[in-house]
């Protein structure tokens, strides 16, 4: 491993990187923020949407499990709950991920050279 003095980061080559425009390094680090920020703003969203969508569910799903009594009704409404929470949250994180790489890919400087502490985009590599 290279250890870079002018910035303190060590250089792991992973895959093949692109150059820096600047001092024609290899030694990049993607930051990927709009990634992040769209995984983080997609989750909450997904996990909101899934448990409204789930509650009405939950409630439907509660009529029908006075079939099996009231415990029926309670699991029914809770099980319905969380697992619309957890599957609205992996769908929003997916579809927010998906939208920051987009946005790091073509607005954000989403590169930074090790070497010499560049930043730039990979249109501009």
């Amino acid at each position: 491993m290279n250890q870079h003095k002018s910035l303190g980061n060590e250089c792991i080559r992973y895959q093949p990187s692109p150059r820096c425009p600047s001092c024609e390094s290899d030694c990049i680090h993607w930051k990927n923020h709009g990634r992040r920020i769209g995984a983080a703003v997609g989750t909450v969203a997904g996990a909101t949407a899934g448990v409204s969508g789930a509650t009405v569910g939950a409630q439907t799903g509660a009529l029908l499990g006075l079939i099996a009594g009231p415990a029926g009704a309670a699991f029914g409404s809770i099980a319905g709950t969380i697992f619309g929470g957890l599957f609205g949250a992996s769908a929003g994180c997916a579809a927010g991920s998906k939208a920051g790489e987009v946005i790091d890919e073509t607005v954000l400087e989403n590169l930074l050279c090790l070497s010499c502490g560049h930043e730039f985009s990979e249109q501009a590599s």
